[in-house]
């Protein structure tokens, strides 16, 4: 799955840190985010797209990851 993790926390200034701090999360967490090696929980999407002010759509694709199902 893609996201805009990365390009909406860098326009805020924000560190990794930052940004989990926010969250509630690890900064490891917010990196293997970014870097698309986990796929956050629903609550997690959920409280990202509250944090920017974004529907969760607007961040994440998943189109990527249909597979042709």
């Amino acid at each position: 799955m893609t996201n805009r993790l990365r390009v909406l926390r860098a326009e805020r200034r924000w560190s990794q840190a930052d940004l989990a701090e926010r969250l509630g999360v690890s900064r490891q967490t917010v990196n293997a985010v970014e870097t698309e090696r986990y796929e956050p929980s629903l609550s997690l999407a959920f409280k990202i797209a509250r944090l920017f002010a974004q529907q969760i759509e607007e961040i994440f694709d998943d189109s990527a990851d249909s597979g042709g199902t």
